[in-house]
Parts: structure tokens; sequence; C-alpha cells
């Protein structure tokens, strides 16, 4: 078997394989704290959680952080929970630090001097970046989690053929771009098409048609779409997520997540350009990468913390292909008894056609841009006098890890079980000859029967595809329910949301997550093995997001 290994990211952290033409690839993520699942033609399948990374998908908030922040003792209001068992951080140079599988570093004291930059290497499960410290936080040097740049394409590139159309990485929890699209002469649209970006607003990649169709600030059908994270891509000014442009509907990245970052997500990979005749299309920017900054003390920040998307590469020649779609801003929480100095926070959108400055500086697009991310500050004192891109949120110190609630996972793909905690080796196989469609089955906790889940699958170049299955059977407790689907060639995300009604007394309840509005039905969007998020539908029809552990606070219970 031939493989192509690519070094772009989907999740929290996952090496995407990309399959040669002669050894396509599936690949399956589900939303929110995703884990991406790779199929290959030879019908080995492989699972890998993402920051949502190259073969697999969804930060996913590991076991061990499902921890509630303890009542204040000792010296400080506010507990971090940091065992300090990683001792001080205190680096004099610049420092990659490989994070451990959970995510989670235990300082003691934290200090990055000025002109020192921190930066984290994903781990196998893409997790968010959770820094604990016992005692004070100093920055005055820089983090970096911002999402990848895609590699420019063409005579734009650095002459490395092998980089072109290859995906920006996301940042650690964030997700990778999607692939830029193949070049080829005679324009078939199932091999110029490009991929769709990675997570829970990733952009759609760039079609085929409409060169000549797009206008200063908008969007040509062949650049991949940029994504969406705190709004939808374009600065939110689209009318239910899409506008009409070259004569089709072109749908935007979508917002997702919560503005209390419960619980903490990256942002989302842009769509890859279409291909050319003579060059591929590049690839979309990776989503902003998501960290927690947990001190029992103070946080004085007075440097820089980067959580930017990263661009589409840029392209240029002759019959050359279209640019990938900006990667979305990603998520910073920082949590402290006080936070202090004029630093700055970034969690930036990002443009197509490359970057010409630094990532965390405001620019004008072309095209549509991406979404920004989140920022939020919770402290019982706050003397923060930074400037934050975009603004961010303020609010006492909240628990700093949650447990979860309700649960939707796929357990099953042509009768091979997915494995709990995939790790992208091989993690399934598939006889050679599976022929579809496959049945995909479903398992529920905590969510009534009778129900519908959506699932989709989005592949890795093309149009994605949709299915509503049967009603779930069994019970609340332990639920099921299966699609039948045609698994395409090449890499492919899975995606599954249910949505169902909860009684008169629990929408009341929950309504003060909805701006004090009854909830008429609650969306719970699949986990694989993490938390997850819900969509509070009001009586209205209004959608608010939340994450499900939240409803704890009201007794829900699906």
């Amino acid at each position: 078997m031939k493989t192509c290994l690519d070094t772009s990211v989907q999740t929290p952290a996952l090496k995407q394989a990309v399959v040669c033409p002669e050894n396509p690839e599936i690949s399956v993520v589900l939303p929110l704290m995703f884990r991406r699942i790779a199929m290959f033609k030879n019908h080995t399948v492989s699972g890998t959680q993402s920051r949502i990374s190259h073969t697999s998908l969804r930060p996913r908030t590991p076991l061990a952080a499902l921890v509630l922040a303890l009542a204040a003792s000792g010296a400080w209001a506010f507990n971090s929970g940091s065992t300090g068992v990683d001792g001080a951080l205190a680096p004099v140079v610049n420092t990659e630090i490989q994070l451990p599988p959970s995510g989670v570093l235990n300082y003691t004291t934290i200090n990055i001097p000025s002109g020192v930059t921190v930066r984290f290497k994903r781990n196998a499960l893409n997790t968010p970046v959770y820094l604990l410290a016992s005692g004070n936080v100093t920055i005055a040097g820089t983090i970096d989690i911002n999402g990848k740049t895609a590699p420019n394409t063409g005579t734009a590139g650095d002459g490395v053929v092998a980089d072109d159309g290859v995906p920006g990485e996301g940042g650690p929890g964030g997700y990778d771009g999607g692939r830029g699209g193949r070049d080829d002469l005679a324009q078939v649209p199932a091999v110029i098409r490009g991929g769709s970006g990675l997570g829970p607003g990733g952009g759609l990649g760039g079609i085929e048609g409409g060169d000549g169709c797009g206008s200063d600030n908008r969007q040509y059908r062949y650049i991949g779409i940029s994504a969406g994270y705190a709004t939808n891509s374009a600065e939110g000014t689209a009318t239910n997520g899409s506008q009409i442009w070259c004569g089709v509907s072109l749908v935007l990245g979508k917002p997702y997540g919560s503005a209390i970052l419960q619980p903490l997500i990256g942002g989302s990979g842009g769509g890859g350009g279409r291909g050319g005749a003579n060059f591929p299309g590049s690839g979309g920017g990776g989503g902003g990468g998501a960290l927690l900054i947990a001190s029992s003390g103070t946080v004085n920040l007075t440097g820089t913390i980067g959580a930017s998307g990263g661009y589409g590469g840029a392209v240029a020649g002759t019959n050359s292909g279209g640019s990938g779609g900006g990667g979305s801003g990603g998520a910073v929480r920082i949590v402290a008894t006080s936070v202090t100095g004029n630093g700055s926070i970034f969690a930036q959108y990002a443009c197509p056609q490359g970057v010409t400055g630094s990532i965390n500086t405001v620019m004008n697009c072309n095209y549509f841009r991406s979404s920004v991310g989140r920022i939020r500050i919770e402290a019982e004192a706050l003397t923060y006098s930074g400037a934050t891109t975009p603004a961010y949120t303020t609010d006492v110190p909240g628990p700093v890890f949650l447990a979860s609630l309700p649960s939707l996972r796929i357990a099953t793909i042509a009768g091979v079980a997915v494995p709990p905690s995939p790790t992208g080796n091989a993690d399934v196989t598939l006889p050679a000859d599976v022929v579809n469609p496959v049945t995909v089955t479903f398992e529920t906790v905590n969510v009534p029967t009778g129900n519908t889940i959506l699932f989709k699958l989005i592949p890795a170049y093309g149009t994605p595809t949709e299915v509503l299955s049967a009603a779930i059977a069994g019970t609340a407790a332990a639920g099921t329910a299966s699609i039948t689907v045609a698994l395409p060639q090449g890499p492919s995300t899975l995606q599954a949301t249910t949505t169902y009604t909860v009684v008169v007394a629990m929408g009341e309840a929950l309504s003060v997550f909805a701006q004090n509005e009854r909830v008429e039905k609650v969306q719970l969007i699949a986990t694989l093995g993490g938390p997850g998020q819900a969509k509070l539908i009001t009586i209205s029809g209004k959608e608010y997001t939340v994450p499900m552990s939240v409803l704890q606070q009201v007794g829900f219970a699906g």
C-alpha cells in the first residue's frame, strides 16, 4: 500500500494521511471533541482525535482534565487545580513544548520573558493547551498557538511541488484547512474540487466555473470558503449562512461554540481552492488553537498571546488554481485570582490568497474572510488594560473543567467497531471487498428515544452528503440508530447531530441560557469520547449554543 503523508492538521493534533490516487482514504470526524477516523481504500481505518488534525478531527477534553475547580484555600481566592508536578516554566530561549496526552501541564509558576516565544507541539489527540499554575503567571514574551498559513502554490510557491495544495495545520486544539484541488487539464470536477476545511465551522472547497463572477470583497466560486467560529465567515453579513454569487448559493463557514469557552474548542480550517489546468489550488488555512491559562495567583500579561487563523495559500501562474480560504481565529480563556497588564491577545480572522504581514494584523481581505475566534478573561480582580481582537468577555472565575452530560457517538462503520480512543494507526481494518452502501451505527446516552440523527459526510474533495436516520431506539439511557451511506474515495469527515424537545418545566429552567426565553428544543452535537455542545432553540426560533456540561446547573439530563 502506498500512502502520502501530509503534515497539515485538523482537530487537536493529528497527522492526516493523504492517500495517493491509487490508494484513496476515507476519514471520519465528529464535532465537539471530535475524533477523526481515517479509512483507507485497502480498507484500513485509522482513528485520531484532532485538534482536528490530518486524519483526525476534534479536540476532546481528556478524562484526566474533567475535574472541577476546588473551593479556594490558603492564600489564593481561586484554585487552578494545578498539582505543580511539572515544576516552574521559565524558558530563556524560544521553546516548543510537547503536549502530554491530556494536554494538561501542571506548573508551579510560569515566567515567559520578553523576546522569548513559546509554542506547543500537538499531541496525538490534538487537545487544547491547558496551562495550570499554582502560583503567578508572567507573560512578557509570546505564546504562539496560531493556525498555520497554507503553502503558496504555482509560481507563487517556493519551487517545492510536493507542498502545492497542502493545507495549513491548525494550532493545538484547532482544525486543519482543506486540501487544494488537484490540477487537471480537462478540469474534471471530481479532480479539481477543493477539500472542505475541518472543524464545526470549516469552509467548503472551491468548485468549477464562475471565474469571472466575483468582485472586490466578494467570493469567486473557485476560491475556498473561509471558516466560521464566533460568527459565520464574511463578517457574519450573510443571511442564513449563505449568499448568492456566481449563480449558486455560497454556503459560508458556520458559527459554533460558546462565548464562555466551555468546552474549549479551537478555530476551524478554511476550504481548499479549486485546482487549475496547470497548477493545483492552494490549501485552506488552519484554525487558531485553543488555550486555557488558569492561575491560583495573578496573570500579568505585558507580551502577546496569538491564536489567530492561518491564511489560505497564495496562487499565481498561467492556468493556476484558486486560493484556499482562511482559517478562523481560535480560543483563549484566562482564569485567575487577578489579571493585570497591558499586553495583547489575538484570535484574528484570516483571508484567502496568502498573508503579507503578521498573522495577527487586521487586514482587508480581497475575498470573504474567516470569522474571529473568542477570548474570555475570568478574574476576582481585573485591571488588565491591553488590546484584544476580538473584544474579550469577562466574568468571575468559573470551574476550570466541567464534566460531560448526554452524548452521541459513531459506534460502527460497515460492521467494524470504532475504538473509544482511536490512535490513527490502523485502528480498524475493513475487508478489501467491502461494498457500498455501508451501515453506520450510532449510540446515544441521555437522549430521548424517537428522535432522529442527522449524519453528514464531508469528503476531502467535493460536496458533502447528509442522511437522516430513523428514530432512535432503545432507552433514553442507552439508545441506538443507524444510516446507510456510500463512502466516497479520498479522505472524508463524518459528523452527527440530534435534536429533541424538552418539557415545559425544563424549558423554563434552560431559559437562563437563552436570554430568558423558554427553550422548546435542544440539539445535541455529537461527541466521540468527550464532552459536547447543545444548541438551545427557543419558542421564537432563536438559537443559542452552550456546552452540555453547563446545563447541569439546572438539573438537565436529556
